[in-house]
């Protein structure tokens, strides 16, 4: 059984592993080593609909769902997790939190480039002293008349410096709760806005073609209608989104995952050591046959939670098992499929090298390996 994939989800796998192949693949190396995200590669999957893939047709969208988006990624994450997660993030991070919170002026001015693929947008969230703890966020932004005041400071913050970025939604303290604790609020900030500073990109071990900077905010002022979704709703918000986007993140690392194990079949299958295929060897056999249970089971995984999603049912604790097994299989793949390349796998112009330095951060981002464990035991009824 192929995952029981409809018909209409092969043809998306197939349209999309076609251009990972044909279009991602041959710029993987060059993008890479240049730290340049390729704006062609990006406008191609706008082209696909891609961007589109799960929003409805009326405001721009292909009609499809969570799961349609987590094939899309798994392929692109095969052969280029930079870009994967380009797409990723622009989706879950950037146009999602507009379709699901904006009003809908907001949802028709900003919707139609995002969804075309023509534009990006960034979600900052993280902070200097911010990143797991969320709700420790320090950047303000207070009312001054028809205008919100932003002062603080973002990091990590991807598809944020683009030539084609539109705009970032920030998390940012608006006020106090009545328990004392920072009432936390999205803001949209166009790109351009005075008083808001986009750094310079990070030099990452990995995911290095992908765009990501940190962000300053010194008396940027922006409409008060930039307030995305109710104030003082903003951080409860965004753990919806964050439930979605770690089935995505899931996804890409099962795609990491198949990218190495099929590196390690084709090279074991050509490379000859003392007289005979590498194939032939048993502990080769066994090495390469357990990268695809990894990749069997994180597939499964990720695709049970985005079924989940797509009936409408709790998915949440699943959406963390998704992740947590779907990046360690990543990982451990990139590991055991490095070393069976040697020396090429310690190249950068291999694939399994970029995998081996790209995957680390899928048992970081979105959640670390830490907080997926901790979602799982309090699903199970524990509590500390």
């Amino acid at each position: 059984m192929e995952y029981d994939l409809s018909e209409e989800e092969r043809a998306l796998q197939a349209m999309v592993r076609d251009f990972a192949d044909d279009v991602v693949a041959p710029r993987a190396y060059e993008a890479d080593r240049d730290h340049t995200l390729p704006l062609d590669v990006v406008a191609g999957m706008g082209e696909l609909g891609l961007f589109g893939l799960p929003f409805p047709e009326d405001v721009g969208g292909q009609g499809g769902d969570l799961f349609a988006l987590g094939i899309a990624i798994e392929q692109l994450a095969r052969v280029d997790q930079s870009i994967a997660i380009t797409l990723e993030a622009a989706v879950s991070l950037g146009a999602m939190p507009v379709h699901r919170f904006g009003t809908a002026e907001q949802r028709a001015r900003l919707l139609p480039d995002l969804l075309a693929g023509t534009a990006l947008a960034g979600f900052g969230l993280t902070e200097p002293d911010a990143g797991s703890d969320a709700g420790a966020t320090r950047t303000t932004a207070r009312r001054d008349g028809d205008e919100w005041v932003i002062d603080g400071a973002k990091q990590f913050i991807t598809n944020s410096g683009t030539l084609i970025t539109s705009f970032v939604t920030i998390t940012a303290v608006t006020g106090e709760r009545a328990d004392g604790r920072g009432e936390i609020s999205t803001i949209i900030v166009p790109s351009g806005t005075p008083g808001f500073t986009v750094g310079p990109a990070y030099d990452k071990v990995g995911w290095r073609a992908s765009d990501t900077h940190p962000l300053w905010f010194e008396g940027a002022r922006v409409p008060a209608a930039n307030l995305l979704g109710e104030q003082g709703r903003g951080f409860s918000g965004f753990l919806q989104i964050l439930d979605e986007g770690r089935v995505a993140i899931a996804a890409l690392a099962t795609g990491a995952a198949l990218g190495c194990l099929e590196a390690a079949l084709a090279h074991a299958r050509d490379r000859v050591v003392f007289g005979a295929p590498l194939a032939t060897r048993q502990n080769a056999q066994f090495t390469i046959a357990r990268m695809q249970a990894r990749v069997h089971t994180a597939r499964l995984a990720w695709h049970h939670a985005a079924r989940l999603h797509g009936a409408g049912r709790a998915f949440a604790a699943e959406a963390a098992v998704a992740k947590l097994v779907a990046s360690e299989a990543a990982m451990d793949n990139a590991r055991e499929a490095t070393q069976l390349f040697g020396g090429y796998g310690f190249m950068n112009e291999y694939p399994v090298g970029r995998h081996y330095r790209d995957s680390k951060i899928l048992e970081i981002g979105e959640g670390t390996s830490e907080v997926q464990l901790l979602v799982i035991a309090r699903s199970l009824g524990l509590a500390g």
